[in-house]
């Protein structure tokens, strides 16, 4: 079994370098089934949901070349196939990406709801919303979504919460739509900005995206391009955090500051210095125990769900009680018994995890129950004393790009082992 061991009581101290992101690398690769010629991605991260996405494309007939681990091509030009089975959705969650897309291709799509980490209800009935605004038939059998439209008309849909997924996916299925299509009460995610930039380079004419109202034209003469994927804000708010949790000195390179401004306010209220640059923000932290702090999950511009473990993680020694809050996903909190096995002193309350700081973790064996629980596990196994071992480490590597050598860079003691 690979497991992520990890030595404790260390500073990150140097740079580090950002990926690109997954939340839009996973929507923009199933994207480029809706274009009408090649597309190259660039800057991709190199993680294991972007690889088994590309392998998922190729599978429904799309042509797949890579040019290097952060860039490939994609002829969308020989997709034959608008289904994809169970054993291909079960991979990832963003397999319902396909959904959007392959019924803007075909007018039509089946495919089986997907998988991913198991972090709380995470229903479709926005997305199918979506679709019905453009004029598809939706019916669910035998575990797979059959959309079918004898023509797209458009119109207008609104969302009944806000909510990523459903609206890039209705995005992708407007994009061949003659008619308008309007996303009222729309996600503001940097991340269905960069979808939405990916669909203007094609050729749709996307307005309003960053904003709760977003207007799709969509065209049957649909071309290709060369997009660059944006940096990914949640690897570089763990680093940050990272820095933060063991006193660390650190310039996070290659980011957007203005997309990380919810961690880089919560850093500086728990006494954090941090310094921000056109394309960096540098973490100063002082060898002092951090000042509790109150912490609420909330669609972006909000504090993002995925980097509430960890915040969690860093919020586990500070002087004091504080308080986070998941509104995001009900499900979020699992991470907790692995971090109270270390040491921490939390407690949950419904949506709110108690956290009463302690002077000190210790290193255990531990498993990452998701891919951000294994981050706030890396966090904790830096801050605490000994050795801590992370078994399941397969949810990391689906989200984070060469975390060991990333970390190692850093002046750390962490790699990858196998038992």
């Amino acid at each position: 079994m690979e497991k992520l061991l990890v030595k404790g009581k260390q500073k990150l101290m140097g740079q580090v370098k950002i990926s690109g992101a997954k939340n839009a690398a996973v929507a923009i690769l199933p994207a480029t089934i809706v274009a009408g010629a090649p597309c190259t991605i660039e800057n991709l991260p190199n993680i294991s949901d972007v690889k088994v996405l590309t392998e998922m494309l190729a599978e429904l007939g799309a042509k797949i070349t890579w040019h290097d681990e952060h860039t490939v091509t994609i002829d969308p030009t020989t997709t034959n196939t608008f289904h994809a089975p169970y054993k291909l959705a079960k991979k990832l969650r963003a397999s319902y990406y396909l959904m959007g897309a392959l019924l803007a291709r075909f007018k039509m799509s089946k495919v089986a709801l997907p998988g991913g980490c198991q972090i709380g209800p995470r229903p479709m009935d926005q997305h199918l919303k979506g679709f019905e605004a453009v004029g598809a038939q939706v019916t669910i059998a035998s575990g797979e979504v059959d959309l079918k439209a004898n023509e797209f008309c458009g119109g207008s849909v609104y969302m009944d919460i806000v909510t990523v997924g459903a609206t890039i996916n209705t995005m992708l299925a407007a994009s061949r739509c003659p008619n308008l299509t309007i996303i009222e009460n729309a996600a503001k995610e940097p991340e269905v900005v960069d979808v939405a930039n990916f669909l203007n380079a094609i050729g749709v004419t996307v307005k309003g995206a960053g904003t709760d109202i977003i207007k799709i034209q969509g065209s049957e003469e649909l071309h290709g391009c060369v997009h660059s994927v944006i940096p990914d804000r949640i690897e570089a708010g763990t680093f940050m955090v990272a820095a933060a949790a063991t006193n660390g000195n650190v310039k996070v390179c290659e980011v957007i500051p203005k997309h990380l401004e919810p961690i880089t306010a919560k850093l500086r209220e728990a006494g954090v210095e941090v310094e921000e640059g056109d394309d960096y923000i540098h973490i100063k932290a002082e060898n002092k125990r951090p000042i509790p702090i109150d912490v609420k999950t909330f669609p972006y511009p909000g504090y993002p769900t995925d980097l509430q473990q960890p915040m969690m993680a860093f919020l586990s020694r500070c002087a004091g009680a504080s308080l986070i809050t998941e509104n995001i996903f009900e499900n979020r909190f699992q991470h907790v018994d692995e971090l109270n096995r270390m040491g921490a002193n939390i407690k949950v309350e419904g949506r709110t995890a108690i956290i009463e700081g302690v002077e000190n973790l210790q290193g255990a064996e531990v498993k990452a129950t998701d891919l951000r629980a294994g981050s706030a596990l890396v966090i904790a196994g830096l801050m605490a004393e000994g050795i801590t071992k992370i078994s399941d480490v397969s949810h990391i590597k689906r989200g984070y790009e060469n975390i060991d050598k990333k970390f190692a860079s850093l002046g750390v003691d962490i790699s990858y082992i196998e038992e």
